[in-house]
């Protein structure tokens, strides 16, 4: 029996993932959820587990290749069925692949079989469609959007190196690079000037970004291109810009009951095997917050508003050259005792590159510690399709005044910097938010 092995979903507003590794070869045994390769995406650089026991006798992606989430990437022959795989794998490679069970070749698009389910395609390949009409229509949205950021009304005009005739991103950035598209006859005049839509649950638009002169290079200077994680953080990141109406508050935090409370919790946690830091209190914090203000909790689709059930807070964590957000689910559920053991666990599995693909989608709200560096503050993005993010700056000792007596004192606080997407929050639920988690922080009791 044959499993097909997808590219996951890493992340809600993630539509496709770069294979960076493999770590198994065809004809290698592989157990239940044994890191099978390695991807990135803008969420997160992981390994993706085997979903079943068997032998690997399909490899249909290459390394470094970019492809669309739920395209199928592997196929795993299971125990019962298994003996003999790696000789018939060498077998099947020049013969037919059969349905759902290997990529159709980039020169037979009309025969090409269905794709594994969630896969997105305007129209299904067969013998009706010819090779450019796939060309046309068979592209991610990511692919799309670009087009229409640069005008470019026809992908059948692009040289295709996907499965089945499928213009991939790598094709359209190289065919925009070489400037063909300014020669395209489908008005060019259009790449500057015509809006594309946003996705639908973002509800707002995307405006074309105008071409920048190019740089002039210097004799010592050198030109690399950016790793797939990093394009694509900078994508979702202008993506976000364009969609939410950024606004931000900032409110100064006293820590000085946190302090106490930690100090007199922290053994007892550790002896539990749990390091206490202060996140765990923050994360607690504004889940108590995001109770109290549903609002805050909610996320936009076109012109309505979708309150979220559930509240799971996304902790950013700084890795080696980019960042990653593990979810921490139902986190009003959880005691502080529970959250500090999830976000340690998520953190350290984070850095590991450990993490499962559920871990880091599903967040309701983010949270984002810049003080572990040391700065006053941030001022962050809105991590779509959430409607609010905190960023949370370096707790020092500094000179505060008591607003009742006006005596003048030291004491540990943070500045906390909130962006929300001011389409649907104003800046007093905004204020009142951050004032209640103000509260909390400042009255917590050991």
């Amino acid at each position: 029996m044959k499993t097909n092995v997808v590219m996951p979903q890493m992340g809600e507003s993630v539509t496709e993932g770069t294979l960076t590794v493999w770590l198994k070869e065809i004809g290698d045994t592989v157990e239940r959820d044994e890191p099978l390769f390695e991807i990135t995406t803008d969420k997160v650089d992981a390994e993706v587990p085997s979903p079943v026991a068997g032998v690997l006798v399909e490899r249909l992606v290459e390394t470094g290749t970019t492809v669309e989430i739920n395209s199928l990437v592997a196929v795993i022959e299971t125990e019962g069925d298994a003996a003999g795989a790696s000789d018939q794998a060498v077998q099947e490679e020049s013969a037919p692949a059969p349905a759902q069970s290997a990529a159709p070749a980039a020169s037979d698009a009309t025969t090409a079989p269905a794709r594994t389910s969630g896969a997105i395609d305007a129209v299904k390949p067969g013998p009706e469609h010819s090779r450019d009409e796939l060309r046309r229509t068979r592209s991610t949205p990511v692919v799309r959007k670009i087009a229409a950021e640069h005008g470019i009304q026809d992908l059948a005009d692009i040289p295709a190196s996907g499965s089945g005739g499928r213009v991939t991103r790598k094709d359209i950035e190289d065919y925009i690079a070489s400037g063909q598209h300014k020669q395209a006859a489908s008005a060019p005049a259009q790449a500057a000037t015509t809006p594309s839509r946003a996705p639908a649950s973002s509800g707002g638009t995307m405006r074309s970004i105008p071409e920048l002169p190019p740089i002039t290079m210097g004799p010592r200077d050198t030109i690399e291109p950016m790793a797939p994680q990093r394009l694509a953080i900078a994508r979702h990141m202008i993506a976000s810009r364009a969609t939410s109406a950024h606004a931000h508050t900032v409110h100064e935090i006293d820590f000085t009951s946190v302090v106490r409370a930690r100090r007199a919790l922290k053994d007892e946690f550790a002896s539990r095997g749990v390091k206490l830091t202060f996140t765990a209190f923050m994360v607690k914090a504004f889940a108590d917050a995001l109770a109290r203000f549903p609002l805050m909790n909610c996320s936009v689709d076109g012109d309505h508003i979708v309150y979220r059930g559930d509240i799971n807070i996304g902790v950013a964590v700084a890795l080696e050259d980019s960042l990653i957000v593990p979810v921490v689910r139902n986190v009003d559920e959880l005691s502080l005792l529970g959250v500090a053991r999830a976000v340690n666990d998520l953190a350290e599995r984070a850095r590991n590159k450990r993490l499962k693909p559920d871990e880091v989608r599903g967040g309701t709200f983010t949270v984002s510690n810049h003080g572990v560096f040391g700065p006053e503050f941030g001022i962050p993005v809105i991590n779509q399709p959430q409607v609010g993010i905190v960023a949370t700056g370096a707790i020092k000792k500094r000179v505060v005044a008591d607003q009742k007596t006006d005596a003048i004192m030291v004491r540990p606080t943070s500045v906390f910097c909130m962006s929300f997407d001011h389409r649907v929050i104003d800046g007093a639920t905004a204020d009142k938010f951050l004032l209640h988690v103000r509260q909390v922080l400042e009255s917590w009791e050991a």
